[in-house]
């Protein structure tokens, strides 16, 4: 898929739920419409950072035969995001995230020893490599007041050279 219509697609196919209620951490769901303003530029400006994050994530183009991947999302800062992911107790996965726009996240993941971290709205890349607990964990971001933009995060099965 190198068209923009495939890479459109499959953005749709990567968001994820916001709400705990929802079909598990790949169910698409929609923009809230309180993202738009009458002239349409907030939504142009969410498209273009969405794309930026994609692109910086390479979540833009990703397909089954990846082994490794394991999920990937984007949001509205505002939106926040959650994901449950069960992770095999023992085994290495590299969480990355990523946020375009103004302000900061604070991003939450459930370990044995819980990750807690602020990141800037700056296209900046933060890498995390986590060990599985086993069973579901919970990777949480939250826009901080006043932040604006789009974050998105990606999770893959850490390749044996990287452990």
């Amino acid at each position: 898929m190198t068209t923009t219509a495939g890479a459109v697609a499959l953005a749709v196919t990567l968001l994820t739920g916001c709400t705990s209620d929802s079909d598990g951490p790949t169910a698409p769901t929609s923009s809230p419409s309180r993202h738009q303003d009458p002239s349409g530029a907030s939504d142009h400006n969410d498209h273009k950072l969405g794309a930026q994050v994609q692109q910086t994530l390479g979540t833009a183009e990703v397909n089954d035969s990846d082994g490794l991947f394991v999920e990937a999302g984007l949001e509205h800062v505002g939106d926040g995001f959650h994901s449950r992911p069960d992770l095999e107790r023992g085994h290495s996965y590299q969480l990355t995230v990523t946020c375009e726009g103004k302000g900061h996240v604070r991003l939450s993941v459930a370990l044995k020893k819980p990750l807690h971290r602020t990141l800037a709205c700056d296209g900046a890349v933060w890498r995390q490599l986590l060990t599985g607990p086993g069973g579901t964990t919970k990777i949480d971001g939250a826009g901080m007041k006043g932040a604006t933009g789009m974050v998105g995060w990606r999770l893959d099965r850490a390749n044996k050279a990287d452990e």
